[in-house]
Parts: C-alpha cells; structure tokens; sequence
C-alpha cells in the first residue's frame, strides 16, 4: 500500500504547493530584491493553524536558496526556543555559523555579529513570532543589513498589541501575507497529492478522501495526521484499501497525537501553565498566575504569559472565558 512513507508525515515539502499560489507570488517577489544584491523587507505571515504559514515559508526560501547564489537561511520556532540568546542561536548555527559556539554562555552580541559578518544574505524564519518574551529580539535582528526577517503567527493584531511602539512603527511597513484555513475541495486536493506521491494507485477510495476532509475542517495538518494514522491502520489490519472505516477507527488517536505533538513544542513557562490548567481542570486567571508564581524561580512578566496562554488557545490546548479580571482557563480534552 505505501510506496513513500515519507510524503505522509507533515512536514514534508511537496514539489508543487497547491491553492497558495497567490501567497507564493507575494512572497516571492517581496524576496526577490535579495536575488539582485539588496535587501528585502520583513515579511509577516498569518492564518490559523493548519494553513501552511510555515511550510509557503520554507518552499519559498528553499527556491530562492537553490536559484541565488550568496544565500543563507534559518528557522526557528519561538514556542520552543523562548530566549532572546537561543532563538538567535539557532538561527545562527542553521547558517552554519554557530559550530565553535556554545548555546548556554555565548554572549547574543556574539550570535549577531557573527549574522553581521556573513558575506551571504540570510533570511530568518521565525515563526510562533507572537508569543516572544522579548521583543529587542526583533530588533535587534531586524537592523543587521544583511539579515531578512519573515515572522509567522497566528493573528497580526495579538503579535503587535504588545510591542513596543518603536518596535511596532517599524513592523507596520512589513509585507502581510494572509492565509485562510482551506476549502473542502482544496484540502481534498491537498490530499491525493499526497496520496498520488506515496500511495500505490487505487487504494484510497474517493469517499475516504471526501470524510477525512469534513473532519479536518480546512485544517491540513490534521488531514494529514488523519490520512497517515488511517494508512498505518490498514496495513496493519492486512486490509487493501483504504476506507472510511479506517478513518473513523482513528479519529481519537490522531486528535491525540496533535495535542501532544504541540505539547511537545511548549518551552519551559508555556509547558508550567499547560500542566498547571491541566491539572486544575479549570482555575481562575488569579490563581493560575499565583501558583505559576509559586512554581517558576524565575517567572515571566504577565504580559508575556498571556502570550503563552493565547498560544496554548491557539492549538485547541486550553480554552478561556469571561472578561480579562474574571477570566477561567479550562485545559481543553484532545
């Protein structure tokens, strides 16, 4: 039944990226400047989980890498990596700068200067870019020369309500790339491609295809986990085609495994405030920042774990209700 495991995990890159071709075009050609020997301006990403922020920024960077001599790129994942000296660090060693460099003790004047002192152009995808404790972060990025920031996140509006003012008049002439969850039809698309790239011919039946995307709901990531638990399903079971029966029989798993795989991601404060919610089952913001404070020696400002928890609202992690002084957080079930 499967002829390339790999196009079913989600964070395959296909060839050809299907019903983004217009975000693609805007996002090449704000990058294009580079290919000419001059700098481009910052580029902020948004849309929904699911929607292929990540994956547009990858596909674009990769083919200006392969066609452009003179270009260096990172990514980093600002969920994961939650200081202003790791982010960067990463970055850097993705740029291949990083090899006689520790993480924990290398001053982050360091880390820049050696971005600065690259003869190559490098473009930085930082994405979960709303949830940054420290915002000097961007700044400090955003004025090396050579360096081309693209910022992905869910909501525009979250990312920038906490920026300092200085900060923020400097992103407001960023280039927005806009991104809605998917259509039925498109995700269905989304789908055969990968099923025609992995998949022996005649296996998946249509309506399987058609049932996988009326439960990921525009989302691709989760079709994709569906689509690749289900596949796992039948070659266990010995079955030769793929059915809605398959699907259905893995529903629950796969809702379980993106819970966890964004468990995962959480760095250090996200995960505190996930499990303190988790474990409480439902607590009033007063408390959930009194025992957060309790439990963290060096705990963060509360601007920035609202950050957190906007995020942890974001992945369907923890939900929330009532105005900002009465708010409840109630962990949400996969």
């Amino acid at each position: 039944m499967i002829q390339n495991a790999r196009v079913l995990k989600e964070d395959w890159v296909p060839q050809e990226l299907q019903h983004r071709d217009g975000q693609l075009q805007h996002l090449s050609g704000e990058l294009k400047p580079i290919a000419h020997g001059l700098g481009a301006k910052s580029i902020i990403i948004t849309g929904p989980s699911g929607t292929g922020k990540t994956t547009i920024a990858k596909y674009i960077v990769r083919q200006l890498e392969q066609e452009v001599f003179g270009i260096r790129w990172g990514y980093v994942n600002c969920i994961s990596e939650t200081s202003m000296s790791s982010i960067i660090y990463s970055l850097v060693g993705d740029a291949g700068r990083a090899n006689d460099l520790r993480k924990e003790g290398t001053p982050t004047a360091v880390l820049l200067d050696r971005l600065r002192e690259m003869d190559e152009h490098f473009i930085g995808i930082v994405d979960e870019v709303d949830v940054l404790s420290d915002e000097q972060t961007i700044q400090a990025l955003w004025e090396i020369p050579n360096v081309t920031l693209v910022l992905v996140c869910v909501n525009e509006d979250d990312f920038f309500a906490d920026l300092d003012s200085r900060v923020a008049s400097r992103l407001r002439g960023a280039a927005k790339i806009s991104l809605e969850k998917y259509h039925h039809d498109e995700l269905c698309d989304i789908l055969w491609g990968r099923i025609h790239a992995g998949i022996a011919s005649g296996v998946v039946e249509e309506e399987t295809v058609d049932y996988i995307a009326d439960v990921a709901a525009g989302d691709a990531r989760h079709a994709i986990t569906l689509l690749r638990r289900a596949v796992r399903d039948a070659v266990e079971s010995g079955d030769e085609t793929l059915t809605g029966d398959h699907v259905r029989k893995v529903r629950e798993d796969a809702r379980e495994e993106i819970h966890d795989r964004n468990v995962d991601t959480l760095g250090t404060h996200q995960r505190h405030l996930y499990e303190i919610i988790k474990d409480a089952g439902e607590i009033s913001a007063k408390d959930l920042h009194a025992r957060y404070e309790g439990r963290v020696a060096d705990p963060r400002a509360k601007s920035t774990r609202r950050k957190y928890l906007q995020s942890l609202e974001h992945y369907k992690l923890i939900e929330s209700a009532g105005s900002t002084r009465a708010r409840r957080y109630r962990f949400r079930e996969p």
